[in-house]
């Protein structure tokens, strides 16, 4: 052991107690007001869709605290317990290169990564959204959506990958020239997505309902948000669950709205939520975003390249023999225990973010229609009404539901 190795040691156990004291906050505040709707939704969201709501979010919080305590001991089996020195291993006896040599024992340890958690990626789709009527898929689609899932990852990370590894181990200043390639490839992507990539998994048709077309064409006329057409998902091949957004930049723009979502909501109750998705582009959080995660790459990337010449931290964390291929494997696995005091910096952001977009909606759509498509959203897909405080500042990247429909409802007062 180094002081690497206690550094380590000491951010896993905190970031790992952290969370749980967190998620037990969150279980007893929501287990404690089941018992009645809060009084802001009481003509609104039935007793039984509450009580509901309350059931599935401490399913799916008990399943996330012990997928974390795993995730923590994975963590550990790869640094510590020697799982990347194995795999790095298996692959040294070949005689490819080493930048070769260090993109196979990368997607190795990405394929273990993913293995290991398969059972519970299994649990939470086939036994608890089946429980809550949300899993509407099958063992083929789910083994399909996979396989389909590790082919894109070895098409498109594979010669990523490979070139980072390459500009580690030859560029000056490695770090800045693996940003750039990091962030290109991160534009190209999202711009290719909606036409090249969400097609090879959901079905996108135009959007057939003529009124509810013209309605959103004058929506984004009145926006001035130009895009490549309007298309509903067949998210219902998968899932109950709702939702909307619009996807890609540049001129490879789409709106696209769930099937579950136009089930459920009326024409008023659509073009609000519209509204509230096209607020987002309108007050550019897509690209404060953006550069938000473009600067935090880069801080990271700088970080790794400092990291990446010392022998201690490849040591401290269960690597006895360094490469560029370790230190990429390193920082992946071990940055989130000391990266988590920002996750309520990043919550507040978004949530600011949630509030700009809905004034947007309210000034260019009905605030009220606003307000009753969120309370069928949150009815619709079992989302909690009384989350606890502190849990909520930390993880939330959307407002509480009390303080989303109050400032809206405050709008119309």
């Amino acid at each position: 052991m180094n002081t690497m190795t206690t550094v380590f040691l000491a951010a896993l156990t905190v970031a790992l107690g952290l969370q749980t004291w967190l998620w037990r906050r969150q279980a007893a505040h929501v287990k404690a007001h089941r018992g009645e709707v809060p009084a802001a939704f009481r003509d609104s969201f039935p007793l039984e869709s509450h009580q509901k709501a309350a059931d599935y979010t401490l399913d799916k919080g008990n399943l996330g605290e012990k997928e974390r305590a795993f995730g923590a001991l994975v963590t550990l089996g790869f640094t510590l317990g020697g799982g990347i020195d194995w795999i790095a291993g298996l692959w040294s006896a070949s005689s490819w290169s080493a930048t070769l040599q260090g993109m196979a024992t990368i997607l190795t340890f990405f394929l273990a990564a993913q293995l290991l958690d398969l059972p519970f990626d299994l649990y939470r789709t086939f036994v608890l959204e089946q429980r809550h009527g949300f899993n509407r898929n099958t063992p083929r689609q789910f083994a399909t959506d996979l396989l389909m899932q590790w082919a894109l990852t070895l098409a498109l990370g594979g010669p990523l990958l490979w070139l980072i590894l390459w500009v580690m181990d030859g560029a000056g200043l490695w770090w800045l020239w693996a940003w750039a390639i990091l962030m290109g490839f991160s534009l190209v992507m999202a711009w290719a997505y909606p036409t090249f990539i969400a097609p090879l998994f959901n079905r996108f048709t135009p959007l057939a309902d003529d009124a509810l077309r013209s309605r959103v064409e004058a929506l984004l006329e009145r926006c001035g948000f130009h895009s490549k057409g309007i298309f509903v998902m067949d998210g219902s091949r998968r899932s109950g669950h709702g939702n909307a957004y619009f996807t890609g930049i540049g001129n490879n723009k789409r709106i696209v709205f769930f099937d579950t979502l136009l089930t459920t909501l009326n024409h008023d109750e659509v073009e609000a939520v519209l509204a509230h998705e096209l607020g987002h582009f309108k007050r550019k959080h897509v690209v404060k975003m953006l550069g938000v995660s473009a600067t935090t790459t880069l801080a990271g990337f700088a970080l790794l390249g400092w990291l990446a010449g010392n022998d201690w931290f490849y040591h401290g964390l269960g690597v006895s023999q360094p490469s560029n291929a370790a230190a990429l494997m390193l920082f992946m696995l071990v940055s989130p225990s000391f990266t988590l005091f920002l996750q309520p910096l990043m919550a507040m952001f978004q949530r600011k973010n949630e509030f700009e977009a809905d004034d947007f909606a309210a000034e260019h759509a009905k605030s009220t229609a606003l307000v009753s498509a969120l309370v069928k959203l949150y009815r619709d897909n079992a989302s909690t009404l009384t989350p606890d405080p502190v849990y909520s500042a930390f993880h939330y990247s959307h407002p509480p539901a009390a303080d989303r429909i109050g400032h809206l409802n405050a709008k119309t007062a």
